[in-house]
């Protein structure tokens, strides 16, 4: 299964679920991330890459903006606002029916959108990535891939 998580830059949110949902190995799933308004070749943000680092989580980097090319990569395209999910379905007929918000998909009657850390402090960007990395836990529940937590 093809998975691509899409927020607004490409630099906080979508890498780290990128990279948590990577580090899980899941069988027979590849993983990529975009930004809506991304601007391309740019780095992950330095508070994301030291909540990542801090977690032990590999990861590797470069900002993309979302692309016709990998909506059609994707089985399922996961983003972090409904405001996103409703840009790339009204953008692409090829999209409508694979994408659902990051929360919608895995825990269905919640609210539905991720919390953005952008400009926050290290804390922030900790909250952001327990949020993600529980989000991540129920979507390989889901995709029947298990757990690789401690």
């Amino acid at each position: 299964m093809n998975i691509y998580f899409v927020c607004t830059g490409n630099t906080c949110r979508s890498p780290m679920a990128e990279a948590i949902l990577k580090a899980k190995q899941l069988p027979n799933v590849a993983v990529r991330s975009a930004g809506i308004y991304a601007l391309e070749g740019g780095e992950m943000s330095e508070n994301a890459q030291r909540v990542l680092d801090s977690e032990n989580i590999p990861h590797s980097h470069v900002s993309r903006q979302v692309t016709v090319e990998d909506i059609e990569w994707a089985d399922l395209i996961l983003t972090m606002t409904t405001a996103h999910k409703e840009l790339l379905v009204r953008s692409s007929e090829l999209a409508a029916p694979k994408t659902f918000t990051l929360k919608e998909y895995v825990t269905p009657y919640t609210a539905l959108d991720v919390s953005d850390p952008y400009g926050g402090d290290l804390h922030t960007y900790k909250q952001t990535f327990y949020e993600l990395q529980h989000l991540i836990e129920e979507l390989a529940q889901k995709q029947g891939g298990g757990t690789n937590s401690e």
